[in-house]
Formats: structure tokens, C-alpha cells, sequence
């Protein structure tokens, strides 16, 4: 059965080394047969979240932005892909905001099942990756039919371009075959 994946990149930068990751995971997603969308981030506009809970009964954003549009594409997909940057050993600005932006969708019936992370950063150690991966796993347990179903880690990738020949490139390219 084909699913629809969602690949979130929020990277600031257009073509940097998270992005590069999306781009492999969804190669591989769309041979292995799913339907695969990607969005950008860095050329949205996103406002932070204020916090007045009118989502809570209405299942849409007050703000008037991009934020709300993405989040109703996550609310009907099967799979949610998020890609970033590792700063200061966590996720990007913009990925945090888009998921505080991601409130209505605590109350709807969401299809999302599975949640994938796909992480560059400078620093080589494996362990770069943990907060952002406890930063996600904490969105996460707010949906209690969705999962970490696996993450990616290319380490040492500071300049852009420089996770080509990495690993990870070809553990994101089979991540979404297998999807």
C-alpha cells in the first residue's frame, strides 16, 4: 500500500546537509513506492505560537502564516519526515517552532503513524544528536498512535555539501525505501 509521506525540512539554509538528507530519504521513499511531499522551511513565514489555545476547538491556527497550511498537510499524512541541523546539540529554531505551530493537530484525528529524524551536524560524535531526538520524542508522546520510527545522523557535516559521501546518505536513501 503506497503512503503519503510528509518530509518537513527546516533547515535555514537551502541545500544544506539536513536538506541533502531529505532529498536522499525521499528518493528512496518514491521507489519504494510511496507518495512523497517536501516541503521547505527556510522560505516560509512561521510566527511563533501565542499560546491562546483556540486550536483546541477550532483544529486551525489563529495566525494568519504558512504554519497552519503545513500543519494541516501533517494532520493527513501517513508518515512525517523531519530534517535539521544540529545547533548547540539540539534542533533548529525552525523546526522547534513549527512543531509548537503543530497544536492543532493534538486534538484532531490525525493519520500520521510514523515519525522519522534526519539530522546533520558539525560535531562527529553519535550523541549530537540526543537532544534534538528528546525534543522530538517529546512532541511525539503527545500523539499517542504516532512513533519514532528511526532517525539519521551525518555527522561532521559543518560546510554545506560536506555530508555528500557520508553514511548517512545512503541510511536516509533506505530509511525511505523502507518506509
Amino acid at each position: 500500500m503506497s503512503k503519503s509521506v510528509l518530509i518537513i525540512s527546516t533547515s535555514p539554509r537551502k541545500g544544506g546537509n539536513s536538506d541533502t538528507l531529505a532529498e536522499e530519504f525521499a528518493r528512496g521513499a518514491r521507489e519504494g513506492g510511496s507518495q512523497v511531499e517536501k516541503i521547505e522551511l527556510y522560505n516560509k513565514t512561521i510566527s511563533f505560537c501565542r499560546g491562546c489555545m483556540a486550536c483546541m476547538k477550532t483544529n486551525r491556527c489563529v495566525l494568519q502564516d504558512d504554519a497552519d497550511a503545513i500543519a494541516q498537510k501533517m494532520r493527513t499524512a501517513d508518515v512525517i519526515v523531519f530534517a535539521t541541523p544540529v545547533y548547540y546539540y539540539e534542533m533548529c529554531g525552525q523546526m522547534k517552532t513549527m512543531l509548537d505551530r503543530s497544536n492543532p493537530l493534538y486534538t484532531s484525528d490525525y493519520a500520521f503513524r510514523d515519525i522519522y529524524l534526519l539530522a546533520a551536524a558539525a560535531e562527529k560524535e553519535e550523541s549530537a544528536i540526543d537532544g534534538a531526538v528528546k525534543g522530538l520524542e517529546g512532541w511525539i508522546a503527545c500523539f499517542e498512535k504516532a512513533r519514532l520510527a528511526g532517525t539519521v545522523f551525518g555527522g561532521g557535516a559543518d560546510a554545506v555539501g560536506t555530508i555528500q559521501g557520508s553514511p548517512a546518505m545512503e541510511e536516509a536513501y533506505e530509511m525511505g525505501r523502507r518506509v
